[in-house]
């Protein structure tokens, strides 16, 4: 097949996808077409393939469909990139009379999941394949292919068909922009997208969540999945279920997989990043190895964990794990201890290189704030990393990127390109460290650190770390607030008192 052929091509499908998977990333893919069957019609129609990179976000496959018996005509948007490890969830609220959130680009994979919880409304994965389209056109889509056998429903199922009615004129109120609702986008693939036009600023309409994907999910994506994790583990003995952990759970000395060998056998899923940063404190004494679930085939794999101890911070407990059967790798780190009664705020001058060279630990819970580029990222976003200072910063600018890079396409206008390129050159200015800049970590539950430059933390002026009570809502996002540790209390003053009443 000519490739830089400008020529129109009737090929078979297998040669495409053949073709379109040993293309280079770097060079101009070339438009296939297929002769397809029209269902409209019957005849054969062409459908045209093209391969393409949205900058920073997604490789993905476009297809176009024309018959030209009948003049049926449809697209679709593929992705042909790898799924992400985690899924996500865009929330956006739009308020009524507010043309511009209509507006947004959203970016639909054929997983995805679209909800009006107000309407009780849902677009299941099936409904609507991948798309590319705006709020509005998803919801005037959807009402269309509602309305669509309307007549015939009024003829078999009057009642039914006046109900569909009702609920079109909600739906279609939505569309326009006369009511308020909203819009959630959940795709346990994580290759979804909804624009944020203040980005790289948080969007005050715009919620982001990523979370782990269940079994299920994992299951409607194609991987592999354990028939007990699907709720049939109840066909299974206890002692098949639970008899093989102990077992299976096992220490090793230290001399085995201390600081030596510790890239290796410890952090072996990310280790350059998390071995160095976290053995130059401490070497683990001990390290646990238990079995677990990948989490991203849902495959049955180990876990190394160690806990250790940070000077001036807390104990930490380091998590590692890698699957053998398709080849993931995680690695985590959680705080160790009770619950802090405080949040904490750290606060970093940066000022000179030597400054991006600190080891920077942020939890999952930490927000992070650089006041010199307005940039804030809500807490959540780059889950818990053990990095340094420029680390940090490399990472924020690797995903605002990829998660708003969509929007460097060429259909921006000059403002906003203008803006993203400003701010890209602002950035790699603190990398540089021109000026002096501020990075703030925010922890409400004090699990984050930045390490200190002198042997004495007190004698390190340029870092700043506060304590402060946290609000009612901190604690509520937190899930404190909910907490109830009663029972959990009572039972152990009746185990106090019965020790004490043997002892007398």
């Amino acid at each position: 097949m000519e490739s830089g052929s400008n020529k129109e091509q009737v090929v078979d499908v297998r040669s495409v996808v053949e073709a379109i998977s040993g293309e280079d990333d770097n060079n101009d893919a070339p438009l296939y077409q297929v002769e397809s069957l029209c269902m409209r019609c019957g005849e054969n129609g062409i459908t045209r393939l093209l391969l393409t990179l949205i900058p920073h976000f997604r490789k993905i496959l476009l297809s176009a469909f024309e018959c030209p018996h009948c003049g049926e005509r449809n697209n679709e948007v593929q992705f042909a990139g790898e799924i992400q490890p985690r899924g996500c969830c865009y929330c956006l609220e739009v308020s009524s009379g507010d043309q511009k959130v209509l507006n947004r680009q959203v970016v639909k994979s054929e997983s995805a999941t679209i909800k009006i919880p107000e309407l009780d409304f849902e677009i299941p994965p099936e409904a609507q394949r991948g798309s590319l389209s705006t709020v509005e056109g998803i919801l005037t889509r959807a009402a269309d292919e509602l309305e669509a056998l309307q007549e015939e429903r009024k003829k078999v199922d009057p009642l039914t068909a006046e109900a569909i009615d009702r609920f079109l004129m909600k739906l279609r109120t939505c569309a326009t922009g006369d009511s308020s609702f909203t819009f959630i986008l959940d795709d346990p693939a994580g290759n979804s997208f909804i624009e944020n036009p203040f980005a790289p600023s948080p969007d005050p309409l715009l919620t982001i969540k990523f979370y782990e994907r269940t079994p299920e999910q994992q299951a409607s994506l194609g991987y592999l999945v354990d028939p007990s994790q699907l709720g049939e583990s109840g066909n299974r003995s206890p002692s098949e279920v639970t008899g093989s952990v102990p077992d299976q759970r096992r220490g090793e000395p230290h001399g085995s997989v201390g600081a030596v060998a510790g890239h290796r056998a410890i952090a072996q899923s990310n280790s350059a990043e998390i071995a160095d940063a976290i053995f130059r404190y401490s070497a683990p004494e001990e390290v646990m190895t238990f079995p677990s679930t990948c989490g991203a085939c849902a495959s049955r794999c180990e876990t190394r964990m160690f806990v250790t101890k940070i000077p001036y911070f807390q104990e930490v407990i380091v998590m590692a794990s890698t699957c053998d059967s398709c080849g993931y790798r995680n690695s985590e780190l959680k705080p160790g201890g009770a619950i802090p009664e405080k949040g904490k705020r750290i606060t970093l001058h940066v000022k000179n290189v030597n400054d991006l060279s600190r080891d920077v630990i942020k939890s999952d819970t930490a927000s992070v704030k650089v006041p010199e580029l307005e940039l804030e990222l809500a807490s959540g976003t780059l889950g818990g990393v053990v990095t340094t200072v420029e680390g940090l910063i490399t990472k924020i600018s690797e995903s605002l990127e990829r998660v708003h890079g969509f929007t460097f396409g060429d259909s921006l206008d000059e403002h906003k390109k203008s803006k993203w390129q400003d701010f890209k050159a602002r950035l790699n200015k603190l990398l540089n460290v021109e000026d002096p800049w501020t990075l703030i970590l925010d922890d409400g539950l004090a699990n984050s650190f930045i390490a200190p430059a002198t042997d004495d933390i007190k004698d390190d002026h340029q870092l700043l770390f506060e304590e402060y009570e946290r609000s009612w809502e901190q604690n509520e996002e937190l899930g404190l607030n909910d907490i109830d540790t009663s029972s959990a209390d009572a039972a152990y003053n009746l185990t106090d008192t019965t020790l004490n009443q043997k002892e007398e």
